[in-house]
């Protein structure tokens, strides 16, 4: 039987011996674009090598598909179609503030069977904090379980948005403009937003596309904790799809809010 502590476990040595000494310390040459803007770094890679075998022995039978992996071979994706568990990795989610020696990075991971999340887990190296849920079973911090703000009302209410609307301006700027929320706090990490909205700080997090690494373990966060978490379309999410926009959000006020503001401009 899966055990989430044990999980958490691996993640947090993963990220004391193959992130944190990295952290502020990267030569140049430990550093390279995927494509432009989207970084990679020896930080990224290790943890994953290291995530990836104390994965496959802890649950026999099961699979690997990481951020990285799936870079180097895109096939990987059809890992989530297949009948076998899959581990879904992101070794460090906000690369980009990672290689800039900037704070605003963390952990996913994600376990999937037969096209369903089963359990997610987000652990923020710098804070030392770790979010976990196993479907059924509630999110949870440190021992506390996990409710989202429910009651904050749309003039109060902060978070995340990416991606453009279909007349063309970012979503960000929409949100901001419409003067119906508070803020967008773009953090440049899905895993600390998705985590700011499980424990109550955020209301909101939009992304333009759907990749399992960076969203599969947050929509089962949020959702345990008592939010709302699926495709923008309404539909429920599937971590088989990677090109669709997904929305979480802490009630369905701020799901409506963040929805009928972004349409406006369709």
């Amino acid at each position: 039987m899966l055990d989430a502590e044990t999980i958490a476990g691996f993640i947090r040595e993963t990220a004391e011996v193959a992130i944190l000494p990295r952290f502020r310390q990267l030569r140049q040459e430990d550093i390279r674009e995927k494509k432009p803007g989207d970084y990679v770094t020896i930080a990224d890679t290790e943890a994953e090598r290291l995530l990836e075998a104390r994965l496959r022995d802890a649950l026999p039978g099961s699979v690997v598909l990481g951020e990285e992996g799936a870079a180097q071979d895109p096939a990987r994706l059809d890992l989530l179609v297949g009948d076998a568990p899959v581990w879904v990795i992101d070794p460090i989610d906000g690369t980009g503030n990672f290689a800039r020696g900037e704070p605003g990075f963390a952990v996913i991971l994600a376990l999937v069977e037969r096209a369903e999340v089963r359990a997610g887990w987000i652990y923020d190296p710098l804070g030392a904090g770790m979010v976990l849920a196993e479907r059924g079973s509630g999110a949870w911090s440190e021992g506390r379980r996990l409710a989202v703000d429910r009651e904050a009302a749309p003039g109060r209410m902060v978070g995340a948005a990416y991606g453009r609307t279909a007349a063309g301006p970012r979503a960000a700027k929409a949100l901001a403009d419409s003067g119906r929320i508070a803020a967008v706090r773009n953090l440049g990490s899905s895993a600390l937003e998705y985590s700011a909205l499980a424990l109550g700080r955020a209301h909101f997090s939009l992304h333009s596309r759907s990749l399992p690494w960076d969203h599969a373990a947050g929509m089962l966060v949020v959702a345990e904790a008592g939010g709302i978490a699926g495709f923008f379309d309404g539909t429920p999410y599937d971590p088989r799809i990677s090109d669709r926009p997904v929305l979480a959000a802490s009630s369905q006020a701020a799901w409506d809010t963040v929805r009928t503001t972004v349409m406006a401009l369709a």
